[in-house]
């Protein structure tokens, strides 16, 4: 019980910072520089939250093969370089351009030189030493070396077999030997560079004698293989010896191929695609094709580039424009009505509702585009029948529960053309938005239950479902079961989502707009909390009297048309300052006077100090300011002159009573309820102190109250007019006699007279049913000062039962 407090001054505190960092930057210039400026950021974010739809094409990303799902017109002439064309052309040209291969035999060369060298070496080894000193003699070519060693002794090293060795070597990489792994790069035409000389040739594999590396190798083991006089052993040995002597004579040149390709496509001029101004790119229900596709990228490039930047300053122009005639409309509902905001918050909350607002038909179409595009069977793939449960009228009814059903309708006005700015079916979807809107406002009635907006949700619910059915019939779209089925679920979604979103933006704006809406009057109504519960257990007269003159002041501002439950509300609280001292005041006090023994001086202190304490105790249970502004505005700054009267006759010979020690700190009453309020609780304290308060006693008092304030400037600084209060005077009037009125007269029952004895049946009707009280008897008796002030506690002797 105790940490609830402690949290909402921790949360109050908060928001006070929070809204402090914000507003410094404003608080550095002037009153006005900062409206214009904060003004031009609002246009600035709208226009760029509109900004995204603006090529004339939609948001769905084609593919060749779909369904248009609407007619496409170009908005301007427009050429542009059709880039996937262009890159096909380039692709094919580079795909043409032959491949470079590098020809250089000096490898083949140079293989025949060590075959031969290693023959001669071998020789030269054997020929030095004796048959039985062979041991020491090596093949120091490839292959086996004892296996060649032998073989080639055994033979005697036949001049004849290295001549038909080489003869074959040069058969085989003669032409053109590549790797085998290379083949891929083959094509039907080549660029054969001479590695030595530098010169190119075009050659045609099929008809060169190109020979892959393991053919080559293959002939020469073939050959090798007739060898008859040689066992299997020597030509398996001669074949290990002389194989890897067959190299390469080509290889493929990866970096020269790139660079001729590369400059092969350079040389490629760009493709353009064109389209006139008002032509039909494509039509609702046309397949999507490759130039439609190029076509569609060129508008795109078009609003992107040449046309953002004409567009952004148009649509800033236009939405500054919306937002002046809202802040005008503001302006003029302002000093019509009592808003209980300033023109500038006012005006606030209702750009901010426009740009959530915004936010979410941006997000809604966004998110319906995309289920449209995953979807392939009607009516799923129709983003316009998913675009009907985005939450239209959320901003709307924001505004007409927070602030006035106008300022709400020019709301709904604003964001119902943003709609159409970004829905593609434009228009209609307008009409939709602003319907929505409408039902919204004028389906939520008086906010005094948080249900209000879950009913107003769903009345708006059933309204887009009728509504989007009509904007379906006027596309001329197909209207199927299904179709109509789904398009008015989502118009249910649609209410849903609405009461979703106010209701989450309810506490959020009511906190940093500081609003007082009615559900909080009634959570303030609450006699369980604490200062109103300690009011019924340590004041009980002023607990009665405050729920008196709540009753009053309600009525009276009924009858004006002004907020009854804000002047109910603002009278259980305008005397909690009377907790400092409640036994102080004359409707709390059951035995003797305790001012009879004070100075006029302490008395006037101690009962004008209850507006001081009550602004202070309102402040640390932080009362929202629309009702504390009661505590010191229902007394204004009238003179309590009965007690400085008395201070002046008490007062020693040449002493100076100042009259500001007995005067109310005030202000006086700025508004109309707080008015009312000033009025109602000094007729109330003066009806309940008369002995026998009837209509005619009543009449009197009341109007000597009015004349009194009115003669004392106290409702100079509202806006109360001379009609507004005499219907005051006369609720007022009507509302003491009612809770005065006469008693049924019980036959049988005579009520005792003042003395304590019983009445005679025989005297006056009038007087018999009379409830006889201790007060006074004529309504000029009763203490009024110059200001309509009832004066009770001023008064020696018997206790009246009053209040104020």
């Amino acid at each position: 019980m105790r940490r609830r407090p402690r949290f909402k001054r921790s949360l109050a505190k908060a928001r006070n910072i929070v809204l402090r960092v914000a507003a410094r930057p404003f608080n550095m210039v002037s009153s006005t520089t900062g409206f214009l400026l904060g003004f031009a950021l609002l246009t600035f974010i709208t226009t760029l939250l509109l900004a995204v739809n603006h090529s004339g094409v939609p948001a769905e990303a084609y593919a060749a093969g779909d369904v248009v799902r609407g007619t496409i017109i170009s908005p301007a002439d427009v050429t542009n370089v059709d880039a996937h064309e262009t890159e096909r052309r380039r692709a094919a040209v580079m795909d043409a351009t032959r491949p470079v291969w590098i020809f250089d035999p000096t490898n083949a060369e140079n293989m025949r030189q060590s075959f031969r060298s290693a023959w001669r070496n071998l020789q030269r080894q054997t020929g030095a030493r004796r048959s039985g000193e062979m041991r020491g003699a090596t093949w120091s070519g490839p292959g086996d070396a004892a296996a060649m060693t032998r073989a080639l002794s055994a033979h005697r090293f036949d001049t004849s077999v290295l001549e038909l060795l080489e003869r074959m070597l040069r058969e085989a990489n003669e032409g053109f030997v590549y790797r085998d792994a290379e083949s891929a790069y083959l094509k039907p035409e080549i660029r054969l560079v001479e590695a030595r000389s530098g010169t190119q040739s075009v050659i045609i594999p099929a008809q060169s004698r190109l020979t892959a590396l393991s053919d080559a190798q293959q002939s020469l083991q073939i050959s090798i293989g007739k060898f008859s006089n040689w066992t299997t052993e020597e030509r398996k040995a001669l074949a290990s010896a002389v194989l890897p002597m067959v190299v390469p004579t080509i290889s493929f040149n990866l970096a020269a191929t790139e660079a001729a390709r590369q400059a092969a496509a350079d040389v490629i001029p760009s493709a353009f695609v064109s389209v006139r101004r008002n032509q039909i790119i494509a039509r609702e229900g046309d397949t999507v094709t490759e130039p439609m596709l190029a076509q569609f990228a060129a508008l795109r490039e078009y609003g992107y580039t040449k046309r953002r930047p004409h567009h952004l300053i148009g649509l800033f122009c236009i939405v500054g424009a919306l937002y002046w005639t809202a802040w005008r409309i503001t302006e003029r509902r302002s000093a019509a009505i009592n808003l209980l905001l300033s023109k500038k918050k006012a005006f606030a909350l209702v750009g901010s509702a426009v740009i959530v607002e915004t936010v979410l038909m941006r997000l809604g179409f966004t998110v319906a585009d995309s289920l449209a595009a995953q979807s392939l069977l009607p009516p799923l793939n129709d983003p316009v029948a998913w675009s009907f449960a985005i939450p239209f009228a959320a901003a709307a009814l924001l505004v007409a529960i927070l602030l006035d059903t106008h300022l709400a309708l020019i709301t709904g006005l604003i964001t119902a053309l943003f709609a159409g700015l970004l829905a593609p079916n434009g228009m209609l979807m307008a009409f939709y938005a602003i319907i929505s809107s409408s039902a919204a406002i004028y389906g939520i009635g008086r906010y005094r239950e948080r249900q209000s907006v879950t009913l107003a949700g769903l009345f708006v619910g059933a309204v887009n479902a009728a509504t989007a059915l009509a904007v379906i019939l006027c596309a001329q779209q197909p209207l199927t079961l299904n179709a109509a089925l789904f398009v008015m679920a989502c118009g249910m979604a649609g209410g849903l989502l609405t009461t979703i979103f106010t209701a989450g933006g309810l506490p959020i704006n009511e906190s940093v707009f500081d609003i007082l809406t009615d559900v909080k009057l009634l959570e303030l109504s609450n006699a369980d909390l604490p200062v109103l519960g300690q009011l019924a257990l340590r004041a009980p007269g002023t607990n009665q009297h405050s729920h008196a003159v709540g009753q009053l002041a309600e009525d009276a501002c009924r009858a004006i048309g002004c907020n009854a439950l804000l002047a109910r509300i603002g009278a259980l609280y305008h005397d909690i300052g009377k907790l400092g001292a409640p036994h102080m005041f004359v409707e709390n006090q059951t035995q003797e006077n305790p001012h009879e023994r004070l100075h006029p001086t302490e008395s006037a202190h101690i009962i004008t100090s209850h507006v001081t304490y009550g602004l202070k105790l309102a402040r640390e249970i932080h009362l929202p300011k629309q009702i504390s502004d009661f505590i010191p505005q229902h007394h204004g700054t009238r003179t309590l002159h009965f007690f400085l009267r008395k201070a002046q006759a008490e007062a020693a010979h040449g002493e100076t009573i100042d009259e500001a020690d007995f005067r109310y700190p005030g202000p006086k009453p700025q508004f109309k309820e707080a008015a009312v309020m000033l009025l109602a609780d000094s007729c109330e304290a003066a009806a309940r102190s008369l002995a026998r308060p009837d209509p005619e006693n009543i009449r009197l008092i009341v109007n000597k109250i009015f004349d009194a304030v009115m003669s004392d400037d106290q409702l100079d600084e509202c806006d109360l007019s001379l009609r507004e209060l005499t219907v005051v005077r006369q609720s007022i009037i009507a509302s003491l006699t009612a809770i005065y009125h006469t008693r049924v007269d019980y036959p049988g029952y005579n009520p005792p007279s003042l003395d304590g004895t019983p009445m005679p049946p025989e005297q006056n009707g009038k007087e018999r049913r009379s409830i006889i009280r201790t007060g006074y008897n004529k309504p000029s008796e009763v203490p009024i000062s110059k200001g309509g002030e009832v004066e009770d506690e001023a008064v020696a002797g018997k206790v009246k039962q009053s209040g104020r």
